[in-house]
């Protein structure tokens, strides 16, 4: 992204962020509705992806359509949250989240090794970090690091504001993840996608893929339980964050094997929480080896 992108993105966000929500979201949508006519890539490789996670669709056309149409949209809704973030404050954010499944975070925090959320790319837990940051935890979260540098640093700094730290995906960022769990916080990870490219190769809905095993390595090492939760939008544009029950991470002295062992486990709620809400599910890169 270049510098005239850049300052194209902060002028649209420096407007949305002065709209009305529903005005932000009309804007959102028509963003969407053109980006998913004349994507070159990202839309066939979406769809590519939800045919993977819901066979089904592979001979209803018709049905993938709106099914990528409607992930356009909440994608969209999504980056208008975010956009908004500047000016929100954790009060006005709360009325939006539901938490089901709140016993499994309290069963985790009761452990006293902090909390390791894994999850996969979708919903907006922007918003929902920030409640959890005000209400429960510090929390801190895993993000790619985006060129140019001003667009990283505003991402960062927006999320600072309420609370939430930024780590990289480096090693300066693991030393602070080891540290953040050890002093009771939480973490929240996604693993359905290989960003830095030393993933294990294993079955993502039965097909081979490169799957990240840092919050499994991280589990074995610290005793820290892993909380599979995803985040969804709601037809009237609250949100869900589901959490589903704890993985721990038990060592048999083979630690590759453990790491395995212990990612598979949670990708079957990864894949569990896909295949109940594919319209939710952004991810319009390639996945698995055998794709473009």
């Amino acid at each position: 992204m270049g510098e005239w992108t850049w300052r194209g993105f902060k002028a649209v966000q420096s407007l949305v962020e002065r709209l009305p929500r529903s005005w932000a979201y009309a804007l959102a949508v028509l963003a969407a509705r053109v980006a998913w006519l004349f994507s070159p890539l990202a839309r066939p490789r979406l769809e590519r992806n939800l045919k993977i996670a819901c066979p089904e669709l592979e001979n209803d056309t018709a049905a993938l359509r709106r099914l990528s149409w409607l992930n356009f949209q909440n994608h969209a809704k999504a980056y208008a949250d975010l956009m908004q973030l500047p000016r929100a404050r954790v009060e006005s954010l709360q009325p939006r989240l539901r938490v089901k499944g709140l016993d499994y975070l309290e069963e985790a925090r009761a452990v006293g090794k902090g909390v390791l959320v894994v999850s996969c790319h979708m919903g907006s837990y922007e918003v929902v970090s920030a409640i959890w940051a005000a209400t429960l935890s510090p929390v801190s979260f895993f993000a790619e690091e985006l060129e140019p540098r001003a667009l990283f640093e505003w991402y960062r700094d927006t999320r600072a504001r309420l609370g939430i730290s930024v780590l990289t995906l480096d090693h300066g960022g693991i030393r602070k993840v080891l540290q953040a769990l050890r002093e009771q916080e939480m973490v929240i990870t996604a693993i359905d996608r290989d960003i830095t490219g030393t993933g294990q190769m294993m079955p993502f809905f039965g097909k081979p893929a490169p799957i990240p095993l840092g919050p499994a390595a991280i589990a074995l090492r610290l005793g820290t339980p892993l909380f599979p939760v995803c985040v969804y939008r709601l037809p009237d544009d609250t949100y869900v964050a589901e959490g589903a029950p704890l993985v721990y991470a038990r060592s048999t002295g083979d630690a590759r094997a453990d790491q395995v062992r212990t990612t598979q486990e949670l990708l079957r709620h990864i894949e569990r929480f896909v295949q109940q809400h594919p319209e939710q599910w952004h991810v319009p890169h390639r996945i698995w080896a055998d794709t473009e």
